[in-house]
């Protein structure tokens, strides 16, 4: 871009890419974005000039919302468009205590080919820069009002672009912004070993999230190409580093396919896959693509290995279905491509 996108940007950084004195004007327009200003017009505490440098020289967001779309359940999806024309996609899930998450995308695309998630049969187009990523959490919150938490779940995965993602987290966490704590911030991955080590050894220190889907190590190299060089056994002795060196639980995801892996056989494997971690674990019933040769699971799929889990103490959550009837619920994001128009 021409212009500079200040969203992805720290008050010191806004300063420096400006050139501007006193320190404290980036601050300043620092909060102002954080507000959701829609315009440098809007920033009232700064001097005329000043504004009319901003409006010469940067732009308060680099993407727009191309569309919205409402699910009756509550849910949101926006499509947003970034400056090159890609189509990306971020979600709005509230809870049934009323809490509002940002579900928020971190690449165009996906690289890693899971066989029950959309997006990861769109192809990868480019990583997004860190003020796209911010970008969808101001839109969302301009849509839906405050949010109280947010989790890189959306397209893409986010170890694959982490350095975006810390920077995102540093702006949305700075005192002086939106101040979210990193306890209402989670990252969730397919299972890069290498890139969970480098997240709990240089932070940031976010809750954590890892799409286990199965333990079955050939079902999973099947469903999950990442399984063919990121293997189980590593794998596990990642996730427990996390968790000692971060001091937080970490919870493991699975997506339960209908006769694929929510049998007796599948659910003692992920015990054992469990044993002596620190974790949670919850389950997804796969929600439908229509273009992927999968069934959802029964209730009663569901409901037995839930059971089995239990019985071996595991804290489980078999989750609910949001967001299907706008393809905004879990694995259904990129319905309207990513590509550009």
């Amino acid at each position: 871009m021409e212009k500079i996108p200040l969203s992805g940007l720290l008050p010191d950084e806004i300063c420096a890419s400006l050139n501007l004195s006193p320190a404290f004007r980036g601050k300043q327009i620092f909060k102002w974005i954080s507000l959701g200003a829609e315009s440098f017009s809007d920033m009232t505490n700064l001097p005329k000039d000043l504004r009319s440098l901003l409006e010469e020289k940067a732009v308060l967001r680099s993407s727009l919302v191309n569309q919205v779309f409402r699910d009756q359940d509550g849910t949101v999806k926006l499509q947003i468009k970034t400056h090159d024309g890609l189509l990306i996609e971020t979600v709005l899930l509230t809870d049934i205590e009323g809490r509002k998450t940002a579900c928020v995308s971190c690449q165009a695309g996906c690289a890693m080919a899971c066989a029950f998630c959309q997006t990861g049969h769109l192809g990868f187009a480019r990583n997004l820069a860190a003020a796209e990523i911010v970008e969808q959490f101001f839109f969302l919150e301009k849509e839906c009002g405050a949010l109280d938490n947010i989790v890189f779940m959306g397209m893409g995965e986010p170890l694959l672009n982490l350095e975006a993602i810390r920077k995102a987290v540093a702006v949305l966490t700075h005192k002086d912004g939106r101040a979210l704590g990193t306890k209402r911030i989670t990252l969730s991955t397919c299972g890069l070993v290498q890139g969970i080590y480098d997240l709990a050894d240089k932070g940031p220190k976010v809750r954590l999230a890892v799409s286990l889907t199965t333990a079955d190590e050939e079902l999973r190299k099947e469903l999950m190409p990442v399984a063919k060089t990121n293997p189980l056994s590593r794998l596990k002795e990642a996730i427990s580093y996390y968790a000692q060196k971060s001091g937080r639980r970490v919870t493991l995801e699975a997506a339960l396919l209908g006769g694929k892996n929510t049998g007796p056989e599948s659910a003692r494997r992920m015990v054992e896959f469990a044993r002596g971690l620190d974790v949670n674990i919850n389950l997804i019933p796969w929600n439908p693509v229509a273009s992927l040769p999968l069934k959802e699971p029964s209730r009663e799929e569901c409901e037995a290995f839930v059971r089995q889990l239990e019985a071996a103490g595991l804290n489980v959550v078999l989750r609910r279905r949001r967001g299907a009837g706008v393809n905004a619920a879990c694995g259904q994001l990129g319905s309207a491509k990513f590509s550009k128009e």
